[in-house]
Order: C-alpha cells, then sequence, then structure tokens
C-alpha cells in the first residue's frame, strides 16, 4: 500500500497472469497425473518392445529418428513415441498450474478420444474382437484402450470449464495485445499451409496408388480396416489427424486465440520430429542426391523444407515471451495510472 493525499494505491503485485486461477487448481492437478499415468503405460509398452526385440536399447534409440535403423517392428510407433514425451510435458507444466498447458491438454484429450472411438468402431467386428481373445497381450491392449477412453474423458471434462476470466475493458491496440495477435496469426498461416501440403500430397498418394478412397476413409474411423491387432496408429488415422489438427488449430491462431498457444507448441513440435524423421530418412536413403530428377521429387522436398523451417518458426514464437499470456494489469500499470492522475505517490 502506498499513501496517496490521504488514500492508498493498491501496487502489490497481482495474481501470477501464467498460472490458472485457485479454483481450477484441482482440475490441473488430475489432468496432470491422468496424463503421467497414462505416459507411463505407453512407456511400459515402448520397454516391452525393445525388451521383446531383436535389438538393443542403442538400436531402439537411433530408431527413434531413423527410420531403418530398428531391426524389429516395436510395438509403439513414432507418434505413439512423441506423444509420450509430449504427455509427460504437459503433465509437468499441468501440476505447476500453468495455464499455457491447459490447450495442449485439451489437444490430448481429443487425439486419446479419437483413437478409443476408432478401436470401439472396430470391436464392432466380430472377427476383431476375437483378436483380442487370440492374442497374449489382448488383454493388456484392451486394458490401455479402456485407460485411454478414461484419461480423454477427465482430461477433457476438467480443462473444458477451467476457462480464465477476462477483463471487461476491450484489448488496447498497440503493445503486447497487438504483438501476440500478429504472431498467433504468422503461426496460423504456417499450420494452414502446412496442413493443405499435407493433404495435397494424401490425395497424389491416394491416386497415384489407385487406394479406393471409401477403404481410405474407413481407416480413418475404423480400427478393424487393417485387419491385426496394432497398438501403433494407423497412416490413414496419423495423416487426416494431423492435417485436421493443423487446420483447426491454425484457424484458431489466425482468429488470435491466444489460448491455443500451448497447442500450438506441443504439434508443431510433434510435427517438427516427424519431419526431421523424414530428413533423416532422405539422408540415409540418398534420396537427396536424386530428388531434383522428377518434379515430384522437387516438390516432396521443397514440402519437406517447408515443414522443417514453419514447424520451427511456430516453436520458436510459440514458446517466446511475445504469445504469452497477459491478462490483468501488473502493478506498473497500476503506478503509471496514479502518476498520470496525481504526478506523484
Amino acid at each position: 500500500m502506498v499513501m496517496q493525499d490521504g488514500g492508498t494505491v493498491d501496487v502489490r503485485p497481482g495474481p501470477d497472469p501464467r498460472r490458472a486461477a485457485p479454483e481450477h487448481s484441482g482440475a490441473y492437478l488430475a489432468t496432470g497425473l491422468c496424463l503421467t499415468l497414462y505416459a507411463a503405460v505407453l512407456g511400459a509398452w515402448t520397454v516391452f518392445g525393445i525388451t521383446q526385440g531383436d535389438g538393443s536399447t542403442w538400436d531402439f534409440v537411433e530408431g527413434l529418428f531413423n527410420p531403418g535403423a530398428s531391426p524389429t517392428t516395436q510395438i509403439l510407433g513414432p507418434y505413439e513415441w512423441a506423444f509420450t514425451a509430449a504427455f509427460l510435458v504437459i503433465a509437468v507444466l499441468m501440476l505447476a498450474q500453468r495455464r499455457v498447458a491447459r490447450s495442449a491438454a485439451l489437444l490430448s484429450g481429443f487425439v486419446l478420444l479419437a483413437l478409443s472411438l476408432r478401436e470401439g468402431v472396430g470391436l464392432l467386428h466380430a472377427a476383431y474382437r476375437h483378436q483380442y481373445t487370440n492374442d497374449p497381450l489382448g488383454s493388456w491392449a484392451l486394458a490401455t484402450r479402456g485407460l485411454g477412453v478414461v484419461v480423454a474423458l477427465v482430461v477433457l471434462f476438467s480443462m473444458f470449464p477451467a476457462t480464465e476470466r477476462r477483463e471487461d475493458a476491450p484489448p488496447p491496440a498497440a503493445g503486447p495485445d497487438a504483438q501476440w495477435r500478429r504472431l498467433s496469426r504468422i503461426c496460423g498461416v504456417l499450420f494452414v499451409v502446412m496442413a493443405l501440403a499435407e493433404l495435397g500430397w494424401a490425395v497424389r498418394d491416394m491416386t497415384a496408388t489407385g487406394t479406393d478412397t471409401g477403404r481410405y476413409l474407413r481407416g480413418v474411423v475404423d480400427g478393424s480396416v487393417l485387419g491385426a491387432l496394432d497398438l501403433a496408429a494407423s497412416a490413414e488415422f496419423t495423416t487426416a489427424g494431423s492435417v485436421l489438427v493443423l487446420l483447426i488449430l491454425g484457424v484458431l491462431a489466425l482468429r488470435g486465440r491466444r489460448e491455443v498457444r500451448g497447442a500450438l507448441l506441443v504439434f508443431a513440435a510433434l510435427e517438427l520430429y516427424m519431419t526431421v524423421r523424414t530428413v533423416v530418412w532422405l539422408t540415409v536413403s540418398d534420396f537427396f542426391n536424386r530428388s531434383f530428377e522428377t518434379t515430384e521429387g522437387a516438390l516432396s522436398m521443397a514440402t519437406t523444407a517447408y515443414g522443417l523451417a514453419a514447424m520451427t518458426s511456430v516453436v520458436v514464437l510459440a514458446t517466446g515471451r511475445g504469445f504469452g499470456p497477459y491478462d490483468g494489469r501488473r502493478p506498473e500499470g497500476i503506478r503509471a495510472a496514479a502518476v498520470g492522475r496525481e504526478g506523484w505517490l
């Protein structure tokens, strides 16, 4: 408190705008614990795959970035490895009550729910259900899917109501608000262009290989299409899911939604990881030396280069201070307002 002309002005630091409101602490705690549990289960499957495979731990580590390095097929795929790391990071931020993790947690919840619904559609087929019965790991795989449903529902029902109070005053035309809106729109453009590029390549691959469109779309929503029990997500699901998430987050970022920052950061990091794997594979397969022999090869290289640059840019921009939350007035603003009214404190 500071005396001013017989009155007082409160210049004590207000609540940290980067932390969740106290009334949401329980939701953040529940979400963090659930994501930690699911990440631990995925980690257990990963360790089991390493011990059951013919390769060593170093082969697995090399296979994280080199698709051709692992001598045997792992139980989980690169998307599951990436989301395991993402779940742990989000869980830590959730337990630390960081608001930036809210949209990332919601993204995780939607992904888990989509995977669970896809598996539920597959279980409607008797032949696919029998695979769970006949496979020695079927009960464990089914338990993992069931845990995914529970975690997804807890995350979504906990995080959706955990919205923060907004100031009634309109945002200023310049300053931090204008800065994060500008950065958000840049990230939105990069995401939308990446989504269109991935969609274009998906359509090209379908037409070039003569893939039936109906079967491809069914593979997105039906876990039984592959005809085998597999915890790793199918190529159809990951491709369609990636395009959809890029478009949705891109549009939200273009609209200047500041709360989407965490989701942008997590998914850009995931896409960057997958792009790095692609670059490593192109290097070891000597595709770089032959890429410009055809128009298609040149376009593929251009898309890969754009993905590497765009996702790196989004990670850098979303991590920076300019994209951070700016809710509530800071003590400096109160001090400046008081000086403007009276000329002294």
